[in-house]
């Protein structure tokens, strides 16, 4: 698939299909997730996939009850590794290690929808919650809930604002 063609064919997906979801596709997503820049190559990322029914509906609880993260085959939760970035100082924990992971969903859920998957990113979580969910050590911030599955809807394309509201060129 055309990178471009991929990229305006992504959409969220919360409706999803009981089929199973192999580790093989969830493994060589999480290698290319793993490509994704990241802030001196220290890669503060880490990847927890998640098929156990327990935790999936610990996982959903802390989504606030968005069931889908019950039902879906395979979770994947992004976490960022703030050892990991430690080098960078504060700005790293605060800023670097997120960006890593943002950069790390991107990849993922693009080779995903390549392969005819669907996904949707959840930041809308209880983060405390969730690490308890997952038994993440104190320096693992879990930052992004991925359910994949294969796609039981057609995701909408949203509308988006034109470039000309928002890019900029040299100064505001």
């Amino acid at each position: 698939m055309d990178v471009v063609e991929c990229i305006e064919g992504r959409t969220s997906i919360r409706v999803f299909k009981p089929d199973p979801v192999g580790d093989d596709v969830v493994d060589e997503g999480l290698r290319l997730a793993n490509l994704a820049p990241s802030a001196g190559n220290l890669q503060a990322r880490d990847f927890i996939v998640v098929r156990d029914a327990s935790v999936k509906k610990a996982l959903m609880l802390a989504a606030f009850s968005q069931e889908f993260v019950r039902t879906v085959p395979v979770v994947v939760v992004f976490c960022a590794n703030l050892e990991r970035i430690g080098h960078y100082g504060q700005r790293g924990k605060e800023l670097y290690c997120l960006q890593d992971v943002a950069a790390a969903v991107e990849n993922f859920s693009l080779y995903l929808h390549s392969k005819g998957l669907g996904s949707v990113w959840v930041g809308a979580f209880d983060e405390a919650k969730a690490a308890v969910a997952l038994g993440t050590p104190e320096h693992v911030r879990p930052v992004a809930i991925v359910p994949v599955g294969y796609p039981a809807e057609r995701g909408l394309r949203r509308k988006r604002l034109p470039s000309d509201q928002l890019v900029h060129r040299d100064r505001w």
